[in-house]
């Protein structure tokens, strides 16, 4: 699970309630079935038609995605493409040919497998671009419902106030009244901008930060690939795609020999 995530749902969702409770208000008080109609069935309504029905129940997986996420090892992706390296640079391209069956990574597997058929380097980048092109497509289409209730759940919010509001004006014989149908007419506003403010739209943030962050880790797949097409030493391959590993997450030379030592006695 991805804590961080998980951490800023709860921070928000508290910070609303305490806020509330502070000031004397009833945070208990947003629970109003008609504004909560109004505004989430308005708002997934809306969302249904400005996207599709298939992206709408794609949502539950991609929450999942949110607190859950494929976690990326950049370290471990090195050691692995120079280990290719190793073998290819021992035994030739060819050797490789054997590798890829045991490759899980299909983005890897690909690349490899079109090194290994001769294919030109300037095609390999193009096909695996290709593939991050698809991928960008795929991750859009899976942000867009969110980006969309998160843009049409504040004006629900206004729509289920104005009916409140004339649910006020019809009753104005009763001054006693006013008061608490004003500010429950205001609830829906509430609902539509915390919906999306705490939810809607941190959510697709999320799925773009993890789009970018997959991507980044095909850059260094696509440089490990074309380095060992190109017939590089393994030490000059480690050299150029540690530059894709962020310096906090580096491994120390201890660490370094260490894993290199478990890889070894693994192969």
């Amino acid at each position: 699970m991805k804590v961080s995530s998980l951490i800023g749902l709860v921070v928000g969702i508290a910070g609303l309630y305490l806020g509330a409770t502070l000031e004397g208000s009833n945070p208990m008080a947003v629970l109003n079935l008609p504004a909560m109609l109004i505004v989430l069935g308005g708002t997934l309504g809306a969302t249904i038609m400005g996207t599709s029905f298939d992206a709408v129940k794609n949502i539950p997986m991609q929450y999942k995605r949110v607190f859950a996420p494929d976690q990326i090892d950049l370290n471990a992706k090195v050691d692995e493409l120079v280990g290719y390296a190793e073998a290819a640079r021992r035994d030739g391209l060819l050797a490789l040919d054997e590798v890829t069956n045991t490759i899980e990574d299909t983005y890897t597997k690909k690349g490899l497998q079109l090194v290994v058929d001769g294919t030109d380097p300037d095609l390999v980048a193009d096909i695996l671009e290709s593939e991050n092109n698809a991928m960008r497509a795929r991750h859009a289409a899976a942000t867009q419902p969110f980006e969309k209730a998160g843009g049409y759940a504040p004006t629900m919010g206004i729509i289920g106030t104005v009916f409140g509001l004339i649910h006020v004006l019809g009753n104005l014989d009763q001054p006693e009244t006013l008061g608490p149908m004003i500010a429950a007419a205001f609830i829906a506003t509430l609902i539509g901008v915390a919906s999306a403010n705490v939810i809607f739209l941190p959510a697709g943030a999320r799925l773009k930060q993890l789009s970018q962050e997959e991507l980044h880790a095909r850059a260094l797949v696509v440089e490990g690939i074309l380095s060992i097409q190109a017939g590089d030493n393994p030490r000059v391959v480690r050299e150029k795609l540690i530059t894709f590993v962020p310096p906090k997450q580096r491994r120390s030379e201890e660490e370094q020999a260490a894993a290199e030592a478990v890889a070894k006695a693994a192969a």
